[in-house]
């Protein structure tokens, strides 16, 4: 994840019900399938807390080349990540295989609240949960612009109230 410049910044981050939002799997409209690597492993035998964000950045990304149109190369309006968190419930380990969910918590003029749920195998309780918040700014200036109207579409589609 790119952090976000201090001028970018999120008017309105993860909502408080963020914590308590319903977690199991069937509450995500967007699902990808996400293998883990034997390097994602620790010392401890599990998956290492920072690699959950990188899952975290694949599902959304994912999504939003996939379904969103978005050319991360060329447009230009990109997404900064301006505010993260993940709560780890249970270990995830190589070589599970692990379902991303993905839900929009929140969908503002310039920021959308991602939720995403880490489900190890066919689980219906997450093993991780968390959210981010995206910015989204002019390429060049880095100043806060309007989420572009072809990925506000596909946000709208997983949206949740």
């Amino acid at each position: 994840m790119t952090a976000a410049p201090e001028r970018a910044t999120a008017r309105d981050t993860a909502p408080a019900e963020t914590d308590a939002a319903p977690q199991d799997r069937a509450s995500f409209p967007h699902v990808r399938e996400i293998p883990t690597r034997w390097m994602d492993n620790d010392t401890y035998g599990h998956v290492n807390n920072v690699v959950y964000y990188s899952y975290f950045d694949t599902v959304a990304n994912a999504f939003l080349i996939e379904q969103g149109g978005l050319d991360i190369q060329a447009d230009p309006v990109i997404g900064l990540v301006a505010e993260t968190k993940c709560t780890y419930r249970k270990p995830l380990t190589f070589p599970d295989m692990v379902a991303a969910g993905l839900r929009v918590r929140r969908l503002g003029r310039s920021s959308v609240t991602y939720e995403i749920g880490l489900f190890r195998g066919d689980d219906r309780e997450p093993a991780a949960f968390g959210y981010f918040v995206h910015v989204y700014v002019d390429r060049d200036s880095r100043r806060p612009v309007p989420v572009p109207e072809k990925l506000r579409r596909a946000l709208q589609a997983i949206l949740v109230a």
